[in-house]
């Protein structure tokens, strides 16, 4: 009889638990919905609570890109370079009257802050001007922090790590580094007379007697263990993504991929392989279509590989009306992708509504990087395509792309996503899990981190739920 009573009483405190937490959640709802109410959302608040809110995690993350140009004049201190003050590069010699250390560049305001007009997109609205289209300066502040972007890589990942946990952010699957690459002359003259399948076997075949290419691939897993030491723990995982430039040589982007499908079967900690670069360059879009032949022959070698492709990062007016027809589509029925980034020109693409419809049914998910299109494209508003996503059930996760050149981060990215399409509380909660969902991470990292949200949300929700009672309550 005790035996039956012990056991009510702990099936009524879990209900009671239970009650409880549904409690909060409904108050949580309730609190965000007020947020987003009237003519203006208050932003504020919103930008509160998206900073305090659990974020699964950042699955459009470019290393290199999301670290703040400040981090980057650290390093050229440490590794004894100085910056130009007529161009602003970073050069390989002592600091002088015209060439200033990151030290001192940081003390003067106003060479820091033309350094951050070029290195980043900040003040780009207020002096733009001053600076190159949008794109071009987008994709061109790359160059300035390459020499030290590579390097000093455990201190970068900290502060990525730091930076994640201050905004309650769980997780970052991120595009590391530049995979390893062979130029190959003879494979350049047989794609561009026509990519065989024959040639890509030849090419991989002689890439694995390459001894410099096979010590490339160790040393890129080697660096990465050693860089990555100590940054995952209880409350923060990072997994990697091998990438592929787009506007390179034939040889140079297979041989790339080739590494990059290598490593991922190599090291448990690459998990996945992307192509990035921008889209609409005319390398880039005269080389499409053999590139996504090139993933889907690596495919049928290495099944098990993920692929998550930049692929429709695409506006009316960027290229020609044809280009903006096939990228999606030939990322997932070609290439074989698990995910897309960016996935802008939907609207545009043969098909659309056949493709929506497979992405639904498949359950392949589209990053959106809400400030990077406004800002590259000039698509934002009922002009994003994440309109179409929601509206035909495609799956899609918000993310960062590139947070250091944006000076954003992903709570901003959220508060963004809820101040201009108003969801419910509901779907803001389900794209933290989303991120998670359609992480590449494994089977069981995925159900503890599953696992740790269902917590983070229930603490969230409480927190939520207790401060701001006197204001639900009217």
């Amino acid at each position: 009889m005790q035996k039956k009573i012990a056991t009510l009483m702990v099936g009524l405190a879990l209900a009671g638990g239970l009650a409880h937490a549904a409690s909060n959640e409904d108050a949580t709802q309730r609190y965000f919905a007020g947020l987003l109410a009237g003519a203006e959302p208050k932003r504020a608040e919103l930008t509160l609570f998206m900073t305090m809110m659990p974020k699964g995690g950042d699955l459009h993350h470019h290393y290199s890109g999301a670290l703040y140009a400040e981090q980057y004049l650290e390093w050229v201190d440490k590794q004894n370079y100085c910056v130009d003050k007529a161009s602003y590069q970073i050069v390989h010699h002592v600091p002088s009257g015209s060439c200033l250390s990151g030290a001192a560049v940081m003390l003067d305001n106003t060479t820091l802050t033309a350094l951050l007009q070029r290195w980043s997109d900040k003040d780009f609205h207020n002096h733009g001007a001053l600076q190159s289209p949008p794109d071009r300066q987008f994709f061109d502040t790359f160059a300035y922090f390459n020499d030290v972007a590579a390097t000093n890589a455990h201190d970068g990942l900290a502060r990525l790590k730091q930076r994640a946990i201050q905004e309650n952010l769980g997780y970052i699957e991120t595009i590391y580094q530049l995979s390893p690459m062979q130029p190959d002359d003879g494979f350049d003259q047989q794609a561009r007379a026509g990519l065989s399948d024959a040639a890509m076997e030849a090419f991989m075949a002689k890439l694995d007697q390459d001894a410099g290419f096979k010590q490339g691939i160790a040393s890129y897993i080697g660096d990465l263990k050693a860089a990555s030491a100590g940054i995952d723990d209880a409350q923060f995982s990072m997994r990697y993504q091998g990438f592929v430039l787009r506007f390179l040589s034939p040889s140079l982007v297979f041989s790339s991929m080739v590494s990059s499908f290598e490593m991922a079967m190599q090291s448990p900690q690459i998990v996945g392989v992307n192509i990035v670069g921008q889209e609409s360059v005319a390398v880039s879009m005269q080389d499409y279509a053999m590139q996504m032949r090139m993933f889907k022959f690596l495919k049928t070698k290495y099944p098990q590989v993920n692929l998550a492709l930049h692929a429709g990062e695409l506006a009316l007016g960027t290229v020609p009306p044809e280009g903006l027809t096939f990228h999606i589509r030939d990322a997932i029925d070609v290439a074989g992708a698990k995910r897309i980034g960016h996935g802008i020109d939907i609207a545009h693409e043969t098909g659309a509504l056949a493709i929506m419809k497979e992405m639904r049914d498949k359950d392949i998910a589209v990053e959106i990087n809400l400030t990077s299109n406004a800002f590259i494209l000039g698509i934002e508003g009922q002009n994003h395509p994440v309109t179409l996503y929601r509206k035909y059930g495609v799956p899609f996760v918000i993310a960062t792309d590139d947070a250091g050149v944006s000076r954003n981060n992903l709570s901003e990215e959220y508060v963004l996503f809820a101040s201009r399409y108003k969801p419910d509380y509901a779907e803001v909660k389900k794209l933290s899990y989303n991120s998670v969902k359609y992480s590449f991470l494994s089977k069981d990292d995925k159900q503890r981190m599953l696992k740790s949200l269902d917590v983070k949300f229930a603490t969230f929700e409480a927190e939520i739920a207790k401060s701001n009672v006197v204001t639900l309550k009217h």
